[in-house]
């Protein structure tokens, strides 16, 4: 009697453990955190990468939801304001931090700029997400030693705060003006899977 009565608790056991575990796979979340380049600027948005990446996880037939809260026109300090927020709303178990382009591109202080990423990794860490961060490079006209910095920068909060970072959101194309739309800023449609192959080599190493 004592011996069925044990077996019955450790298939109950099991059972309970098998769906407390299935539960808690399928509640994690993956958070894009970014500007234009991850919003499907100019594009259909089943064809940009954040949508692609929601069907190779998919296909990998992965525990985790895309969330894509990217925004048109973003800016780091835009971003630090509506983090907290989504952070709190999802609790996700990984998130991608695509921004700062715009910071550039408006002359703004990379400085604050810094400060502004730094703080978004880590409000996400000390909720227990894994940050990535994804790094960019600016036009040389905005002249080569500040564009340096700006492209440096990544690297430098990758290093301080010890996460993983893409070094590079275009690698492979940058130069390539068949991958961009007209206004040669932001990647057309061809360009997607590249960059999800970018993105992608440093993400699975998170899964």
């Amino acid at each position: 009697m004592n011996k069925h009565l044990n077996n019955i608790l450790k298939v109950s056991l099991l059972i309970a453990v098998t769906i407390l575990s299935k539960t808690t796979l399928g509640n994690q979340n993956l958070l894009i955190f970014g500007d234009s380049l991850s919003s499907g600027y100019g594009i259909s948005m089943k064809n940009s990468w954040p949508k692609l990446l929601d069907n190779k996880i998919k296909e990998k037939q992965l525990s985790l939801t895309i969330i894509n809260r990217s925004i048109s026109g973003e800016t780091t300090s835009g971003g630090i304001r509506r983090l907290p927020k989504l952070l709190s709303e999802f609790s996700p178990s990984i998130v991608i931090i695509e921004l700062g382009a715009n910071d550039a591109l408006r002359g703004l202080s990379l400085k604050q700029t810094k400060k502004n990423l730094t703080t978004m990794v880590e409000l996400s860490k000390k909720i227990g997400s894994k940050p990535l961060i994804v790094g960019m490079r600016i036009p040389p006209n905005y002249g080569k030693a500040y564009s340096e910095r700006f492209f440096n920068m990544f690297g430098q909060i990758a290093v301080k705060t010890e996460i993983p970072i893409v070094p590079f959101m275009f690698k492979g194309f940058a130069t390539n003006k068949n991958f961009f739309l007209n206004d040669q800023i932001h990647p057309n449609e061809k360009a997607q899977r590249k960059i999800l192959e970018n993105i992608w080599g440093e993400l699975e190493l998170l899964l």
